[in-house]
């Protein structure tokens, strides 16, 4: 679990330099993070996809287009879940607290701490990372999320004050408990269909996509592609 313990501890570190820090990011260097975030986004997770093919070119290329397949039909079925629009419901409630402690700080501690938890448990590529970490204890995944919290919460901290720490206690338990759920529950089951590969696989893909809201060239629905983490397994059993 070592990817939830990072997280956790990027949210420290955030916090401690929001309260240390009093200058603000210029355009040209938050232009700089969001571009390295995106980079380091985009490379863990095609090594990611990398890691999880084997056999021939043949093989392999069979292995490609059943997780390309897997993150289309796992998108649509997503959308009929209607995931994505759960994800912008808890979203929306934690933008409404942090616009409301910008207009007047500091905010209330509880916004604070309830918009983080939200912002921070909610985010696709902790579910994603969790999934990775757990089937290999492939973590760099969610160290980049570690930045990208610690980040906004160097942000955070300035308006809703110190309380908002707090959140790293269930951030943390909630990316530890998914992580051991995936290892203890999914891997055996998975491992005795040799099915664990292309779970690992499409993780990396949908971190892929991930980079495109990084740097904001494209609106992607990731919360509506969570399902392929389910169906590209189920399509390397059919067409094994």
């Amino acid at each position: 679990m070592i990817g939830a313990i990072l997280n956790a501890v990027g949210i420290l570190l955030g916090a401690w330099l929001g309260l240390a820090w009093r200058g603000v990011l210029n355009v040209r260097t938050e232009a700089f993070c969001k571009s390295a975030l995106a980079a380091f986004t985009a490379f863990f997770g095609l090594r990611l996809v990398w890691l999880s093919l084997s056999g021939s070119l043949l093989a392999e290329t069979k292995q490609v287009l059943i997780l390309l397949l897997g993150a289309v039909l796992g998108g649509v079925l997503g959308r009929g879940l209607r995931l994505q629009s759960l994800s912008n419901r808890l979203g929306r409630r934690a933008v409404a607290w942090i616009a409301a402690a910008q207009k007047n700080p500091p905010g209330r501690a509880h916004d604070g701490f309830l918009s983080a938890v939200i912002l921070f448990c909610a985010a696709p590529l902790g579910v994603i990372g969790s999934v990775a970490d757990g089937l290999d204890g492939y973590f760099p995944l969610l160290a980049v999320k570690a930045v990208m919290d610690g980040l906004a919460t160097a942000g955070f901290i300035r308006i809703f004050r110190w309380p908002m720490v707090l959140a790293a206690g269930p951030v943390w338990i909630f990316l530890a408990l998914l992580t051991l759920a995936v290892h203890l529950l999914a891997l055996p089951f998975l491992e005795a269909h040799r099915l664990a590969d292309s779970v690992s696989g499409v993780a990396g893909l949908l971190a892929c996509l991930v980079t495109l809201v990084i740097l904001g060239a494209r609106r992607v629905e990731l919360a509506g592609y969570l399902p392929a983490l389910v169906v590209a397994p189920a399509l390397a059993a059919l067409f094994r």
